[in-house]
């Protein structure tokens, strides 16, 4: 029969690292803020086991062998860093990133293997070896060769069943054998589960809804460009799209927007604009923001067809639902521009900027439009201020040279 082990030597040994696993925690959480790139910003909580679980992990699962109390008896999870990220879909990428930076021993995934009948928390468990970098500045402090530390990475939602849980269930020691109450904790951990899915499910809508607004956004710049960044080459796109069929489309507005957008980026305008059209005509009718952001879309790609009195109604129309949607302001000076009329232009642009003065590209498209009238030194002064805010493209440096030779100006 094996010595029982000492209970008061085990703390004493157990106890003196504390000050060194504080100091690897540390060092550990610092590296994995650096690693860790989300677009949602994670929360990281660190701990060290507490003596009493320690002590009780050691006693069970070193039962049936020797100990020697005077050496640091190692578990897996006497050092431990919690990742809480908001989605679902964070577990992965802050996983992937962990693998990349650090030296990983193992992977569990806690919760997998229970049926939905059963209650209990999820979580991604990895054991990492402690980097050397992270090591005490102590050189004296040797560590056992096998000391790891846990890396736990659940969504917002995991972490707060796995905290109530603790609580309820395995702090107290309680196990609720009765069928209404095990019926009572299955139904909250599977609604918390639901909800993570729904908030991935959301999540990934604002995704592609924002791939489709950047590519929508592109085109209309590119267009935009071509036809007033250089007076002297303008053209004029009299290419039209033939209406197409009548518009079958049905589901929610998301649904439609999403389809919207996305038969405008392939170049469907008039699709697109059946679709936008629909939204805007629906009952009940969409609230004024909604309706601002549609009319909006529209106008774009009313642009988008070169028919530009039908846009610049819409931007107006998008301004009138929304009066500091600075956007369609903005959209408004471009298709003044694009019609010549350069005051009205920069009208517009004022009205854009008055809302939000840190909009670099509206400088440079109000100082062109400057320059159009022969103002040059508003012109130069609207140069400078998209400079400043931090616009570097060759269309600016291209107008900053005129200005300059109309100043008789070095460079």
């Amino acid at each position: 029969m094996n010595e029982l082990p000492n209970k008061k030597e085990i703390k004493q040994c157990y106890e003196s690292f504390f000050d060194v696993f504080n100091e690897i925690l540390s060092n550990i959480e610092n590296k994995l803020k650096s690693v860790v790139k989300l677009n949602s910003k994670p929360t990281f909580k660190t701990r060290i086991k507490s003596f009493p679980s320690y002590y009780k992990k050691v006693l069970r699962l070193k039962a049936n062998e020797a100990v020697n109390t005077s050496d640091l008896i190692v578990l897996t999870d006497m050092m431990g860093i919690r990742i809480v990220c908001a989605f679902l879909e964070d577990l992965g990428i802050v996983q992937k990133q962990i693998e990349e930076a650090f030296d990983v021993k193992e992977v569990e995934k806690k919760g997998a293997q229970q049926s939905f009948r059963e209650f209990g928390y999820e979580s991604l468990h990895i054991l990492v070896a402690i980097p050397k970098e992270c090591m005490p500045k102590d050189k004296n402090v040797k560590l056992p060769e096998n000391t790891v530390c846990e890396i736990q990475i659940r969504t917002i939602l995991q972490d707060a069943w796995a905290e109530v849980e603790h609580e309820l269930i395995y702090k107290s020691e309680f196990n609720p054998f009765d069928k209404p109450l095990r019926r009572k904790l299955a139904s909250i951990n599977a609604s918390l589960t639901l909800a993570d899915m729904i908030f991935q499910e959301i999540r990934d809508y604002q995704n592609k809804l924002q791939v489709e607004l950047g590519t929508r956004r592109n085109t209309f710049y590119e267009k935009a460009d071509v036809l007033t960044s250089d007076n002297e080459n303008k053209k004029t796109d009299n290419d039209f799209f033939a209406m197409s069929e009548a518009l079958t489309e049905s589901g929610s507005i998301d649904d439609l927007v999403l389809k919207a957008l996305h038969e405008h980026n392939i170049g469907n305008f008039s699709k697109a604009i059946q679709i936008y059209t629909a939204i805007i005509e629906s009952n009940p009718k969409p609230n004024n923001i909604i309706l601002s952001v549609i009319y909006k879309h529209r106008g774009m790609a009313y642009f988008a067809q070169s028919e530009y009195d039908l846009a610049l109604l819409d931007f107006k129309s998008s301004v009138e639902n929304d009066p500091k949607c600075f956007r369609s302001l903005y959209y408004e000076g471009i298709v003044y521009s694009v019609k010549n009329m350069d005051k009205e232009a920069i009208e517009a642009f004022t009205d854009s900027l008055s809302i939000d003065s840190f909009q670099s590209h509206v400088y440079y498209r109000r100082g062109l439009a400057y320059y159009n009238l022969g103002d040059y030194n508003n012109s130069l002064a609207d140069v400078k201020n998209a400079i400043n805010l931090g616009l570097e493209d060759d269309d600016l440096l291209s107008l900053r040279a005129k200005l300059m030779k109309k100043f008789d100006m070095s460079m």
